[in-house]
Formats: C-alpha cells, sequence, structure tokens
C-alpha cells in the first residue's frame, strides 16, 4: 500500500474516531460542562473532606455528593412539586369562569386599584355582560398561560433530573481529581505553554468567582426575602425562600416575581399594609442585595457586564435547559476574560511580542 494512502486511511480512522466520540458525548454536554463548573467551585470543600477522610478519594467524592443531593436536589424536588400543584389549583380555578361566565363585580383587589379602579369594574362589568367577548378573551388569555404555566413545571423536573446526573458526573470526576487535573495542566502546556497554563489558572478563578457571585447572591437574596416573608406573615416561608432563590439567578425579575406576588396574597387578604411593606422591603431590601453584592462579588475574577449576565442566563436555558441559568453566565465569563487575556498577550505592546522585537533588534 501506498504510504501516502496509509497516512490518509489512518487519519481518516482518527477522524472517525473523534466524530464519534462527540456524538457519544454531545447530549451530556451541559451536564457534563456543568459538573466540571460544580467541582471548581467546591474544590475547597473537596480537600478539605479529603484531609479529613485520611486521602480517601472515593469518600471524600461520596460525601460531597450527598451533600450537593441535601442542598440542590431535594430544594428542587420541593419546589417543583409546589410548583405542579400551584399549577393544577390555577387551572381548576379558571376553567368554572369558562364554563359559566365571570362573576357580575371584580375582585376587590381590582376594584379598589387607585385612579384605574372604576374603568377596570366598568370593562369587568361589560366583559360579564357579553358573555361570547369574555369567553374570546378568557381562551385568548388561559391557553397562553396555562402553556407558559406546564413549560416552567417541566424546566424545572427536568432540571431535577440535569442535577442528578451532574452530581453523578461530580462523584466521579472528584473520585479521580488527581488524574484530569495532571491532564489538563499537561495539555495546556503543549497547547500554549506558560500562557495556556497563565490561562488554565484564570479560567479557575474566573469560574469560581462567577459561580460564587451567581449562587451567592441568589443566597443572600433568599435570606433576605425569608426575613421579609417571616416578617409579614406570609404562609409557606420555606418553599418561598427556596423559590427565591433559583428565581434569582434570573436577572432584573427573578425575585421580584416571588415578593411582588406575595404582596398582592397580603392585599388580596385584606392586609393592606403588610403588603405595602412587602413591596418595599422587595424593592429596598431584596433588590439592592442583587444590586450590590453581586458587582462585588464578580468583580474578584471578573467584571461581567449586566448584558451578559442576561443573554447567559435565557440563552444557557434555551440550550443547556434548567442548568443554563449558572452555566451560562459562567462560560460567556470565562469566554470574554480569556479572550481579553489572549488579546492582551498577542497585542503589539505585550511583553511576548516586545520580547520578539528586540531580539530582531
Amino acid at each position: 500500500m501506498n504510504p501516502s494512502h496509509k497516512q490518509l486511511i489512518q487519519i481518516a480512522l482518527v477522524a472517525l474516531l473523534l466524530i464519534g466520540c462527540v456524538a457519544v458525548l454531545l447530549p451530556f454536554t451541559g451536564t457534563l460542562l456543568f459538573a466540571v463548573v460544580i467541582c471548581l467551585t467546591t474544590l475547597p470543600i473537596r480537600n478539605r473532606l479529603l484531609t479529613l477522610c485520611g486521602g480517601r478519594s472515593s469518600l471524600a467524592a461520596l460525601l460531597l455528593s450527598l451533600l450537593l443531593l441535601l442542598l440542590l436536589v431535594v430544594p428542587m424536588a420541593l419546589l417543583s412539586g409546589s410548583l405542579a400543584d400551584a399549577v393544577q389549583i390555577g387551572i381548576r380555578q379558571v376553567k368554572p369562569l369558562l364554563e359559566s361566565g365571570l362573576p357580575s363585580d371584580p375582585p376587590t383587589l381590582l376594584s379598589g386599584l387607585p385612579i384605574v379602579g372604576p374603568e377596570i369594574t366598568q370593562y369587568w362589568q361589560d366583559l360579564a355582560e357579553s358573555r361570547e367577548e369574555m369567553n374570546n378573551l378568557l381562551r385568548q388569555v388561559f391557553d397562553p398561560t396555562r402553556k407558559f404555566a406546564l413549560a416552567a413545571v417541566a424546566l424545572f423536573a427536568q432540571g431535577l433530573l440535569q442535577l442528578v446526573l451532574v452530581i453523578f458526573f461530580v462523584f466521579f470526576i472528584f473520585r479521580d481529581a488527581h488524574l484530569y487535573a495532571d491532564a489538563l495542566l499537561t495539555g495546556s502546556r503543549m497547547l500554549a505553554g506558560d500562557l495556556g497554563e497563565r490561562m488554565l489558572t484564570l479560567a479557575e478563578g474566573t469560574v469560581t468567582g462567577v459561580m460564587a457571585g451567581i449562587v451567592g447572591t441568589a443566597a443572600a437574596q433568599a435570606m433576605v426575602a425569608m426575613i421579609g416573608f417571616l416578617v409579614a406573615g406570609v404562609p409557606g416561608i420555606v418553599l418561598l425562600t427556596i423559590a427565591t432563590f433559583f428565581f434569582s439567578m434570573v436577572p432584573v425579575i427573578g425575585a421580584t416575581l416571588i415578593w411582588l406576588g406575595a404582596a398582592i396574597w397580603l392585599y388580596n387578604g385584606g392586609q393592606t399594609g403588610w403588603a405595602v411593606f412587602m413591596v418595599l422591603w422587595g424593592m429596598f431590601a431584596i433588590s439592592s442585595v442583587d444590586n450590590f453584592l453581586k458587582p462585588i462579588l464578580i468583580s474578584r475574577s471578573a467584571s461581567l457586564p449586566l448584558l451578559l449576565i442576561v443573554v447567559g442566563v435565557f440563552g444557557g436555558v434555551l440550550v443547556f435547559g434548567f442548568i443554563g441559568l449558572f452555566l451560562g453566565p459562567t462560560l460567556l465569563a470565562l469566554g470574554q476574560v480569556l479572550i481579553r487575556e489572549w488579546l492582551a498577550h498577542a497585542g503589539p505592546d505585550s511583553p511576548a511580542a516586545l520580547a520578539a522585537e528586540a531580539e530582531k533588534q
């Protein structure tokens, strides 16, 4: 056989093997990446457990996996079940309106609104008198709302399964962490020398900083919200706190959905003063945590603009599902930092370029 033909066959076989490996790993790309992110973020905890376990990596990885199950999967399961129940209750309450029509008078919550209350009351009464127009309106609102609510429940259920799979991967990554760390270090040196090693260190710091910013801010907002729920006497404090934690990762509107819903519930129950307190607490206490704490935590490793956070969250959810809430902003921050470092290293005024210019002279 011609040597050139033999070489082409070898290249083709290697290419087919790589394509096959990529095809097998592709469905698990998001979960594997998120498992790596969690491993980097919780590395100090793993090292501490490894010391306490006498160097037994399997036991340390098992203990950390159980801890992650307790902190992530159990609250997620409670929240998913509560959302499913809430959607079913909402559908049962709306269906009678489709069948029997609206009552003649609107709820006190709507009719009592300042300025727009009388107009809403008049429009409500017009709808109640016109059964056909009212049914059309209810169907236009009911169907999209029902689909959105069911999609939200499906997203959280999918996230629950993804988190279980992520923790499964975390166990094996932490069990053989020294092997993966040596392989990454060797590969980065082979690809880019000292720059590769520096960028690997930079990537670790960026991932840790962004995750600490996102998760730390969400946890702080959840704790502050829990204090407000306790003071105002809102029921279901545990579930509302868990919901605040997860929804806080959605920029701008995330936590607002929870505390505003609690304020509406208080107002509808005749507790106007506590409803006003809940709104003020949400605006000036809960939201201020996101405005001040997150930039401080993230700026330690990377200055991540709000636009990247928003795009990272929503784009991450579209691509990776629920874990995209965490993974999307982290990947964008990592890409931004690595591109900046590469441009700084490869620019005309970089140390490498100056050294090369000095050698020419």
